[in-house]
């Protein structure tokens, strides 16, 4: 099996990777630049940039056997023209392209944010619709991408996704860095109560969910047009792993909070006057997502998983953590 990734070089790209070579599957990136990463793997790179439908259109996507399309634009502030370029039609362009070509298989790098609008999402399942308003360009393109991909599908174009959320491990270059660094300048506030429950999910754990998935559809299971929520093996109290994490990089854990209706309002605020005065970098210190996804609680059945492909979070919480810091 020839396999596609884009942004294999990205930090779940290359896990996924990784997870489709263990699996004796052939596997090529697609991302605008190479990466060393890849090259010591001895994987070849196809340069592209999938917003520009004539150079997707030049790609020999005949070659393939499937796609698992992992490359967006992430984020919670930016340009809202550039997520609606990359996230939105840069999968247009590449879902257009493979229908065309044959490809048999497209599976969606996704995320629980497209679901999340402002409500507690416990133990949600795959039936949550997509909200009506959404407070980051990244989770409205995602849902956006996402729903065009899983209406393109049929029986001989299945087509699917894979939404995990929060993602972290060795090598993370967003959630537990961001985590810390504020910390460690006492920027970090609890947010709400602090009862909140999250799912998260180990990267290697990720990775296996596409190769996982990708593997039952080619041994016959017709699982096209689904989306699947995955995650651990339990939710976490959100303040308490954030606490657990900086605890073991010998940080002072937070000990201060802010309400929920205080951080939104402050959000509100920071997001206006960015907009007004046209800031895009750095992101604003609060935003509404942010406060949010800092206060309410967004975890997921992952039952649909189990059942259609054999998902499960190998490797626990605690081993994962040990792995991600070794030598604490």
């Amino acid at each position: 099996m020839n396999v596609l990734v884009t942004g294999g070089g990205g930090y779940l790209g290359l896990y996924i990777v990784k997870s489709l070579l263990k699996q004796k599957y052939h596997v090529t990136n697609l991302s605008r630049k190479e990466y060393t990463s890849l090259v010591e793997l001895e994987v070849k790179t196809l340069k592209c940039d999938l917003s520009d439908k004539a150079q997707v259109e030049k790609i020999d996507l005949a070659a393939f056997d499937a796609i698992i399309h992992t490359a967006a634009l992430t984020g919670v502030w930016g340009d809202a023209a550039e997520f609606l370029r990359i996230n939105y039609q840069g999968s247009q362009n590449l879902l257009a392209h493979a229908k065309s070509s044959g490809i048999k298989y497209f599976i969606y790098t996704s995320s629980p944010s497209v679901v999340f609008g402002k409500d507690n999402l416990i133990n949600a399942d795959e039936t949550t619709l997509y909200p009506a308003f959404y407070y980051t360009d990244y989770a409205k393109t995602k849902a956006m991408a996402e729903e065009e991909i899983l209406n393109a599908s049929n029986d001989d174009f299945q087509c699917m996704s894979i939404r995990p959320h929060l993602i972290w491990g060795p090598g993370d270059p967003h959630l537990f860095p961001r985590i810390l660094q504020k910390a460690r300048a006492k920027k970090l506030k609890q947010v709400g109560d602090g009862d909140n429950l999250v799912d998260i999910t180990y990267v290697e754990n990720a990775a296996n969910a596409h190769t996982d998935l990708l593997t039952a559809v080619v041994a016959g299971k017709k699982l096209g047009g689904n989306a699947y929520f995955i995650g651990q093996e339990r939710a976490v109290n959100l303040w308490s792993f954030i606490n657990e994490i900086i605890t073991i990089n010998k940080v002072e854990p937070v000990d201060s909070m802010i309400s929920f209706k205080m951080a939104f309002i402050m959000g509100a605020f920071l997001e206006k006057i960015y907009k007004l005065f046209g800031i895009l970098k750095p992101e604003p210190p609060m935003s509404r997502f942010v406060a949010l996804q800092l206060a309410k609680s967004h975890y997921f059945s992952h039952a649909k998983a189990q059942k259609d492909f054999g998902y499960c979070a190998k490797i626990t919480i605690e081993e994962g953590i040990k792995k991600t810091y070794p030598n604490m």
